[in-house]
């Protein structure tokens, strides 16, 4: 529920989109804020992916998915508060928009600023419905962090390019239906330069997605490879050789993106040092009310971000501040759910209530380093936004206008 003060159009629309979801969705459980997005069966991980897909759809159809979007693309031409006050209510029923939905906040706002008109008719209504699913496919086993020095080649044959190379750590490639893809279509040109963005049909013959399993048995991302596929010149997302704007678009607003969460974590630790009768020690409550305080934060300025992106103005600030802030959040979140449950933590539970609370507090601990590496290291973000916003020296270097392929590799 939100803590701001709402005006009768606001609070009139809370009641319309609550009685939706109470006609429509299923309340939580009071078991399910420690359930876990992991699946060690493939097909149930695909079964959760079909369900978001469904349930995306479900909401589209009623007209909550795209809310605060243009009318000409398929949105709901409303408010910005309205895509606040439906996210607040999801999030407490068990049906999830899951990974298309993520993809709607990375690719929808990178379409609307980039696309041409008949990839915004084409491609962003399928999007905001779930008809069409899409996967990033930016990183590479040697352009990780360093993102631009990206290798795989694209050579332009008439009205196709004809793309050879690798992608790693792709989530939900294996199930989705198209991808948006980084391509070196220049090699002459500086690395941030000579990049294309293009989007790609991932049934296109000579492409392979190869699961990667975890620690967990769980295969959330891929490698993927492409041998001689072939991408029409009609699917680049602005210009040749221009990709990285696009790109940089896709990557801030993944950063406001993964600053949210779908159910606050914050929430979850208040409610875990309640039932382990921790909730009144001193260093656990001034902890809780650090993270608390962070996350809160965070929220608000994703939120400045990705209104201003859908207004089709620049960010009010620099998006890797969010990232940093989220990378920051879940670490504290991962020690606290470890304080909170101390020895029964590292319990090796089967079932009951304790065991998914357990279970929950470890996937905080195992997850609290992957999201200061996903979407772009910490370290990269923070050189990015010394020289971005506070205008410092660029970090030493000698390949920023050395032609891409003259730089070792």
């Amino acid at each position: 529920m939100s803590d701001t003060v709402e005006t009768t159009e606001q609070a009139a629309f809370r009641s319309e989109v609550r009685a939706w979801y109470d006609a429509n969705a299923t309340p939580k459980r009071p078991d399910d804020p420690w359930a876990t997005n992991t699946h060690i069966d493939p097909n149930a991980a695909q079964l959760h992916f079909d369900n978001s897909r469904n349930w995306l759809g479900t909401v589209h159809a009623a007209g909550y998915s795209g809310i605060a979007w243009p009318a000409e693309y398929g949105g709901g031409g409303g408010e910005a508060w309205m895509t606040r006050i439906e996210r607040e209510i999801a999030g407490e029923y068990e049906e999830w928009i899951g990974f298309p939905g993520a993809t709607i906040a990375m690719l929808g706002p990178t379409l609307l600023r980039h696309g041409t008109e008949e990839q915004k008719q084409e491609f962003i209504p399928k999007l905001l419905s779930g008809e069409l699913t899409f996967c990033q496919l930016f990183s590479e086993p040697g352009a990780g962090s360093d993102l631009a020095s990206l290798g795989t080649k694209a050579v332009r044959d008439g009205d196709e390019f004809v793309v050879n190379g690798q992608k790693v750590w792709n989530s939900s490639a294996q199930y989705t239906d198209w991808g948006f893809l980084l391509v070196r279509t220049d090699p002459d040109l500086p690395k941030h330069k000579g990049i294309t963005f293009i989007l790609v049909d991932m049934s296109t013959p000579g492409i392979e997605v190869r699961p990667l399993v975890q620690i967990n048995r769980s295969a959330h991302f891929n490698e993927v490879f492409f041998n001689d596929v072939r991408i029409p010149v009609a699917n680049v997302v602005g210009e040749v050789n221009e990709g990285w704007g696009p790109a940089r678009t896709v990557l801030s607003n993944e950063s406001a993106f993964i600053a949210g969460t779908r159910t606050p974590t914050g929430a979850k630790l208040r409610m875990l040092a309640e039932q382990a009768g921790v909730a009144d020690d001193p260093v656990i409550r001034q902890d809780l009310v650090r993270y608390l305080s962070r996350e809160r934060i965070s929220g608000w300025m994703g939120e400045q971000v990705q209104q201003a992106v859908r207004r089709g103005e620049m960010p009010p600030m620099d998006p890797g501040l969010i990232k940093l802030g989220a990378s920051a959040n879940k670490r504290l979140a991962g020690d606290l759910a470890m304080s909170i449950m101390g020895a029964a933590g590292t319990a090796a539970l089967t079932d009951g209530d304790a065991a998914a609370q357990v279970a929950w507090a470890q996937a905080e601990l195992m997850g609290r380093y992957s999201i200061s590496i996903g979407g772009g290291t910490d370290q990269v973000l923070k050189n990015n936004i010394g020289e971005r916003s506070l205008r410092l020296p660029r970090e030493p270097g000698y390949d920023k206008n050395q032609s891409w392929k003259d730089i070792p590799k």
